[in-house]
């Protein structure tokens, strides 16, 4: 590789930006003019249906609080996918590392009260982003060193963290005299600051933010951004570079579980204020699709979140005001995600983003 085309890599340029906000946006247009079809043959009007899921998502205040509120687990979960598709690594089990994060998160939030109160929330997030990156570990190993399919791996994992959090918030953590698969509140030291009251919004908006930001920057300018890119794309031409393929895997998997095991910290600490059984309703798949409709950019992400986010938020309240039901906000979900893994390169620009 050349100077010239490792710099492109290290450095995307403001061109390549505007790609990956075509190629996130072109599919979303796509779908709503399919969906605006099925509007239609099911004798509604898309226009009015359109413009009330707008009103509900950003209104005012209060919606836009809730819909970036509802987008924050799934930019962490879209950004902890993203990492490992970086490195060629399809990882389909961040939801099991947001799962084992979150109650990292709330047994610290509930069981370490003699911490001083500003340690509370980095001593509940840092279990969670421990757990979480140990949640991977061994199908990142098995990957890297004996090429087990980590679909396969991840996937099982999910099943496992489900059942074992399952066990914990029904046994040993379940909170006393509760009849409800939870554990106990946590105290108030561990939770987070509230954003824009009365919305749900908190400052774990600010982190995921921030992460994206610092995924940007890694991923462009950092040296073992290149070095996960150069991976992903070629590992034989990596391996040719002197790059230790193996070595990116396993790190890549890790930090893609510390991300995964966030999200599920920043969902308890902010939100539920406790572990509750089943607590994600698929944040984790979820932001598989939001990884690809964003094509692994930060700003792409960041969209493709507050989209699917929007949807969530407006999808829930628009039947009080309209007759329209919930399923073709479902319909309307399932085909931007259908749309997300296809390339309009043609339309958008040549090449990977």
């Amino acid at each position: 590789m050349t100077s010239d085309a490792a710099t492109t890599v290290m450095q995307p340029s403001g061109r390549a930006w505007l790609r990956s906000i075509g190629e996130a946006l072109l599919p979303l247009g796509v779908a709503l003019a399919i969906a605006a079809l099925i509007l239609l043959v099911s004798g509604f009007d898309p226009i009015e249906v359109y413009r009330l899921l707008l009103v509900e998502s950003f209104g005012d205040a209060r919606r836009i609080g809730a819909t970036l509120a509802a987008s924050t687990p799934l930019i962490l979960t879209g950004l902890a996918t993203a990492i490992a598709f970086r490195a060629g690594v399809f990882n389909v089990g961040v939801e099991g590392s947001l799962y084992v994060g979150g109650m990292a998160a709330a047994y610290v939030g509930f069981a370490a009260t003699g911490l001083l109160g500003f340690l509370m929330v980095p001593a509940a997030l840092l279990a969670a982003v421990i757990v979480g990156a140990l949640w991977m570990w061994l199908p990142g190993v098995l990957r890297a060193r004996l090429d087990v399919d980590e679909v396969v791996t991840t996937l099982m994992l999910n099943f496992i963290a489900i059942s074992l959090t399952s066990y914990l918030v029904n046994g040993p953590l379940l909170a006393p005299g509760s009849a409800n698969s939870a554990t106990p509140m946590i105290a108030d030291a561990a939770r987070l600051s509230p954003i824009m009251p009365p919305s749900t919004l908190n400052t774990g908006f600010l982190i995921a933010v921030a992460l994206l930001v610092l995924y940007a920057f890694w991923s462009s300018r950092s040296a073992l951004g290149f070095e996960s890119r150069l991976t992903g794309l070629s590992p034989r031409f990596a391996i040719a570079s002197g790059i230790d393929v193996r070595k990116v895997i396993v790190g890549m998997m890790l930090l893609s579980g510390a991300v995964g095991g966030i999200a599920g910290g920043i969902h308890v600490l902010g939100n539920i204020h406790r572990f509750v059984a089943g607590f994600s309703p698929g944040y984790g798949f979820t932001g598989i699709a939001v990884a690809l409709l964003g094509r692994n950019s930060a700003v792409g992400m960041l969209l493709a979140a507050i989209l699917f986010g929007a949807l969530t938020t407006s999808g829930a309240t628009i039947q009080l005001f309209s007759d329209v039901p919930i399923e073709i906000v479902n319909i309307l979900q399932g085909m931007v995600m259908i749309f997300a893994v296809a390339r309009f390169g043609l339309l958008v620009g040549k090449g990977r983003p």
